[in-house]
């Protein structure tokens, strides 16, 4: 696209094998493989509710990202269960456990300190029962299936690996294995049709890649930028909720910017998007947008994700305030700006207003002066989009950094 690469991305289309072209039947054998995790690394309430589904006779493996990320050596964030018990045997099973969701059944296995692990039937792809609809878009995901045909239903090979806790052993219908080892972003399955039939899986690749650090096979990558536009077919909640983890996941700028090569921010944010071509200015909008969303992988490696609030205020900064110059209301100016974005990804009105809000308190803070704001409770988050906009611009946040120390006493100067 003869754009420049703000940071070194090595790999991104690395060929892909023709022999480890994931293909299998749903009655294909697993390849299985002898893995034997560290179980401190295993929450022990999982452990405990697989080992209950085992000795009752049921399958019972982890599933998905959890397993992903042990392979990685990464510690995961929560632990799914896949199970061939039906949610009415899994309940029968765990007093301490209700049914949810209507689209998609699941079980939640409630624990102590508010702890849920989340089991789910084997399920299969419904298109698989012989609709002949033309239409791609799965709007449906609750028919029950074996493991074989969970494992094929998943999105990504990386995504739908198996490991069974008593055997030790990770069960691999898709190839998932090699992609790992290789550290590759692969889809199971034909990539085109897969994001046709949840646009989302366009979003969840990138995610990936950037978090993780993987290559996207050519075909994948392609795919991408084909069917970028089968995002606004996409329910508008989902696509704001996949933004805020593009976000919050340690890797902001790595993953907004192959939103931006792929073409996928043309779809999502334009005005985000038209702003970033401006390279050839160092302290210009383009530059000094790269540099927020590195400021808020920098806050995420010291204190973990940032509110959300900021990071919606922090991705849409630099065209807020373009749109803010010479404006005679900011509030107003701030407003039309969102609308479209409230629109177009179901921003809440919430997150519009503190946006609002921030944006036009923003030149009080960077000279100094807290007033009454300081008694909101969006001073702190506001506090921290000034310091990340002074970083962008290589200043020193010193004259904010005070706010965030003692609030207090700035609630104090307010009211003189």
């Amino acid at each position: 696209m003869g754009r420049s690469t703000p940071f070194p991305l090595t790999s991104l289309t690395e060929p892909y094998p023709a022999d480890l072209e994931p293909g299998p039947s749903f009655d294909a054998p697993a390849r299985r493989y002898d893995v034997t995790f560290d179980e401190s690394r295993i929450d022990p309430d999982v452990q405990k509710v697989l080992r209950r589904l085992t000795r009752h006779g049921h399958e019972a493996y982890l599933v998905g990202g959890c397993v992903r990320d042990l392979l990685l050596d990464r510690q995961p964030k929560d632990f799914d269960v896949a199970t061939s018990a039906r949610p009415e045997q899994v309940r029968d099973l765990f007093r301490n456990s209700r049914i949810i969701g209507r689209r998609f059944r699941l079980v939640h296995v409630l624990f102590q300190g508010g702890k849920v692990i989340e089991v789910a039937t084997f399920r299969r792809n419904p298109k698989d029962e012989g609709d002949e609809s033309p239409e791609l878009l799965i709007r449906s995901d609750n028919v029950f299936g074996v493991a074989s045909e969970d494992a094929m239903r998943r999105d990504f090979t990386m995504n739908a690996l198996f490991y069974d806790i008593e055997a030790r052993q990770i069960l691999d219908w898709v190839g998932g294995m090699e992609d790992v080892e290789r550290r590759v972003v692969h889809t199971i399955g034909d990539p085109e049709t897969r994001f046709r039939e949840d646009p989302v899986r366009i979003l969840r690749a990138l995610k990936f890649a950037g978090r993780l650090g993987f290559a996207i096979t050519p075909d994948v990558y392609d795919a991408i930028v084909f069917c970028r536009e089968a995002l606004a077919l996409a329910a508008r909640p989902r696509l704001s909720e996949e933004i805020l983890r593009l976000l919050r996941g340690g890797q902001a700028r790595r993953t907004i910017y192959l939103c931006w090569e792929t073409g996928v921010l043309d779809v999502l944010l334009p005005e985000l998007s038209s702003l970033l071509y401006d390279e050839g200015d160092e302290d210009g909008a383009g530059p000094r947008q790269w540099r927020l969303l590195e400021y808020i992988d920098q806050r995420t490696a010291q204190e973990g994700p940032l509110d959300d609030t900021v990071l919606w205020t922090l991705l849409l900064l630099e065209p807020l305030k373009e749109v803010c110059e010479g404006a005679r209301d900011r509030g107003i100016a701030v407003a039309d700006f969102l609308e479209p974005l409230i629109e177009r990804l179901a921003i809440s009105r919430r997150y519009a207003d503190g946006i609002r809000r921030i944006i036009g308190v923003l030149p009080r803070l960077l000279s100094g002066r807290a007033g009454r704001f300081a008694r909101t409770e969006l001073f702190q988050a506001a506090v921290e989009v000034a310091a990340a906009d002074l970083s962008s611009r290589g200043e020193s946040t010193q004259i904010v950094d005070r706010f965030r120390a003692a609030p207090e006493k700035h609630h104090h100067r307010g009211r003189r």
